[in-house]
């Protein structure tokens, strides 16, 4: 990347922590500093939430937490417990106290929101809050993780059967994965393959699984991405992810399959680099076969290419193959 849009970006975190007055002890002239103002609102007043769901929506590790937490509840602001099914889980609740101070903060918000956009003409406010949106949705995009799972995993299988839910809706005539040519898990374990699943704030959101066969083209397969995150390039960057594994593994040509229903997928591949080519399966459910040739390269040392997520403390497009 280019060292100017480092800088922008730099230029961009320190004009908006400056404007939003994350710098004063005292966020929005409250009692308490920015961290603590944040997780109160992330807690909400929806009811009781596990500590840790909580923590991974807002990338913190658990030791900054517990202090937040220590300090809120010494405030009388919240409850922490034990959930009454497993102790292990630690559970956080707002008080009558900190439903109050919460409303006080969704008030103060709107009149900083309010004064960020006053000063400016109609067509500027528009021009802003859309570059807003447009900026919430690339940050999102950099926060997913992508990480190597067992297809057991039970994150894994929340996607899958996300995915076989959506294509019994799309195809016409349904989907029944029993008439379908699904690889067998171990088809997507190493050595013989790998299964990818994206998170965002530790919720998975996205998969994809590629096979590995020796002497034989690659193959991705379940390629899902969920349809509140699409639009954000999450499934291209799967498709690439996956197929920079393979070409690790030294595969010179990918392979895959999509259904007629799946358009923007079939999109996705074209623009990807796919050429489209005679069935080379005997998928029932597959319309359209694609293949890629891949030039073979040396493993990388990446945080993405190992399969690991990204550090808690450095921080929808539809493409489905069969």
């Amino acid at each position: 990347m280019e060292r100017e849009q480092v800088e922008q970006v730099r230029r961009f975190n320190r004009t908006v922590a400056e404007r939003v007055g994350v710098l004063h002890d005292h966020y929005l002239g409250g009692a308490r500093p920015y961290g603590q103002a944040r997780l109160l609102w992330e807690i909400g007043d929806g009811g009781t939430h596990d500590v840790r769901s909580v923590r991974d929506r807002l990338g913190l590790d658990s030791g900054y937490v517990s202090r937040l937490l220590r300090a809120l509840e010494r405030d009388g602001l919240v409850v922490v417990e034990s959930h009454p099914r497993d102790r292990r889980v630690r559970t956080i609740r707002l008080t009558e106290a900190g439903r109050h101070e919460r409303a006080l903060l969704d008030d103060r918000s709107d009149a900083l929101a309010t004064s960020l956009l006053a000063p400016l003409g109609a067509r500027q406010r528009d021009r802003l809050t859309s570059a807003m949106a447009e900026v919430e949705r690339l940050l999102t995009a950099s926060v997913v993780s992508l990480t190597v799972l067992d297809p057991d995993h039970p994150d894994a299988a929340h996607c899958l059967r996300s995915y076989t839910a959506e294509l019994q809706e799309l195809f016409e005539g349904g989907f029944d994965p029993a008439n379908s040519l699904l690889p067998d898990p171990g088809d997507l374990r190493a050595p013989r393959g790998l299964f990818l699943v994206a998170r965002l704030h530790g919720e998975p959101v996205g998969c994809g699984g590629v096979k590995l066969p020796t002497g034989a083209p690659a193959e991705i397969k379940r390629l899902w991405v969920s349809p509140r995150l699409r639009g954000l390039g999450l499934a291209r960057r799967l498709l690439s992810a996956l197929e920079e594994r393979a070409a690790q593994h030294g595969s010179e040509l990918v392979r895959l399959d999509t259904n007629k229903a799946l358009a923007a997928a079939t999109r996705l591949y074209r623009s990807s680099g796919y050429t489209e080519v005679p069935a080379f399966n005997v998928e029932p459910y597959a319309h359209h076969w694609f293949e890629k040739p891949l030039t073979p390269r040396t493993p990388q040392t990446t945080a993405e290419t190992r399969g690991l997520s990204p550090s808690r403390r450095s921080r929808g497009e539809l493409g489905r193959s069969g």
